[in-house]
């Protein structure tokens, strides 16, 4: 037998996959027209602020044509990232409610029988 090892397919790479569409409606159509507007400003404009302009209108035409936004994204993935902190804070803050209460119960149970392990240890320990 040989010793070649099997290659398996890639069926699509960060660079094919088309990202999720984040922009929807209104927000969409108004960052299509607002593109259109700024690069139609920067290029009447000119110089080094006119092609910021227009490339700030350029981006936001994208945005508005491809329906995604990828600060959009970033934000989105920052809050829910927030959510489930929040999330697994409770959870910790519940369990540790629990741990108290069953230290308390286990407390109310116990008897002291005045033996100290310090002044006087059990013999063969």
């Amino acid at each position: 037998m040989s010793d070649l090892k099997r290659v398996e397919r890639i069926e699509s790479t960060p660079f094919q996959t088309q990202p999720a569409q984040n922009v929807q409606g209104w927000e969409r159509i108004g960052s299509l027209a607002g593109g259109v507007v700024m690069v139609g400003k920067g290029l009447r404009r000119g110089g080094v602020f006119g092609l910021i302009q227009v490339a700030i209108g350029g981006v936001a035409m994208a945005r508005g044509i491809t329906g995604h936004s990828s600060a959009k994204s970033f934000l989105e993935k920052s809050r829910q990232d927030m959510v489930n902190a929040r999330a697994r804070i409770e959870r910790a803050g519940e369990e540790l409610s629990r741990l108290k209460a069953n230290a308390e119960a286990a407390t109310k149970t116990a008897t002291v029988t005045g033996n100290d392990s310090l002044k006087s240890p059990k013999a063969g320990v």
